[in-house]
């Protein structure tokens, strides 16, 4: 595992440890970011931790192809009691994000740094956000990171309202040109809308 200075580069992941740790350190930058997303490297740490950066192997994603969408979802899909939009308010789903109670997990680690590193993304163009709506109020949505027009790497979710970011994740991934949706590690959330378990290596070849 690696120390990162400011000036620090990231090492192979191939030094990542068994749990996928890589490296501490360093900043949340949009030039560190998208060095580490471009890298298969994602941040994950807690509030008043150092920044963690991973790579696990193997990588938890999702083939557009292989999306499973259950009877019961399809009607919700189609009864129209709610809308999807992409980007009208990053800034909302991120902080709804940050708020969500998470089993197993005592506080977020959405912190308001990582908010600004991700709102700043965002403003950059690389971040997106996908929102859930109904009766103008908004109810569900994620928001992650584009690396390439092959690659989007989802971040983190949130639901007011039962299967709402459940229609977020679908109505994205069946609407967009992504070969490959990542995401990170393993949740039986996503595991029922199709994610499996893939080599890291050939998860990286996605990047290129």
């Amino acid at each position: 595992m690696k120390f990162l200075t400011s000036k620090s580069q990231f090492p192979d992941v191939s030094e990542a440890s068994e749990e996928g740790l890589l490296a501490v350190g360093g900043d949340l930058s949009p030039e560190r970011l998208l060095s580490a997303y471009q890298r298969g490297i994602f941040p994950w740490f807690e509030k008043d931790e150092a920044i963690l950066w991973w790579s696990p192997d193997p990588r938890f994603v999702l083939l557009p192809n292989k999306l499973k969408i259950s009877k019961s979802m399809k009607q919700v899909l189609r009864n129209k009691k709610m809308s999807v939009t992409v980007n009208k308010d990053f800034n909302g789903v991120i902080t709804a994000c940050s708020r969500m109670s998470r089993k197993g997990q005592e506080g977020t680690w959405i912190t308001a740094e990582m908010i600004r590193a991700y709102v700043k993304l965002h403003e950059l163009g690389y971040a997106k956000s996908v929102e859930v709506w109904k009766d103008e109020n908004l109810i569900g949505g994620f928001y992650g990171v584009e690396i390439n027009t092959r690659v989007f790497c989802g971040e983190s979710m949130f639901s007011k309202e039962s299967n709402a970011s459940k229609m977020a994740f679908i109505t994205f991934v069946e609407t967009s040109d992504y070969e490959l949706i990542d995401c990170q590690v393993y949740t039986e959330h996503l595991e029922s809308l199709g994610a499996e378990n893939i080599p890291r290596a050939t998860f990286l070849e996605y990047l290129v």
